[in-house]
């Protein structure tokens, strides 16, 4: 797994080092996991074992701490 940019409640979120150049995010819980793009707008990718109500948590988290997301993934990636 790729470098934690923060944690909230039971939910990781993360990059993988080595993906696709399109900004996103991963988030992992111990319910399942999730890719959301982060470009052109927020929006879930994929998830796997997380429900409506747990998906719409994490794009309010995701919206409300995006400048912190992308200054991680710019200093991260360094793009």
């Amino acid at each position: 797994m790729g470098p934690t940019i923060f944690k909230e409640q039971n939910y990781r979120f993360f990059f993988f080092s080595r993906e696709e150049k399109r900004m996103h995010v991963h988030v992992i819980s111990p319910d399942g996991e999730a890719k959301f793009w982060l470009e052109p707008v927020i929006e879930i990718a994929n998830s796997t074992g997380l429900n409506k109500t747990q998906i719409n948590l994490l794009l309010n988290l995701i919206k409300k701490r995006e400048n912190e997301i992308r200054k991680s993934w710019k200093e991260h990636f360094g793009s």
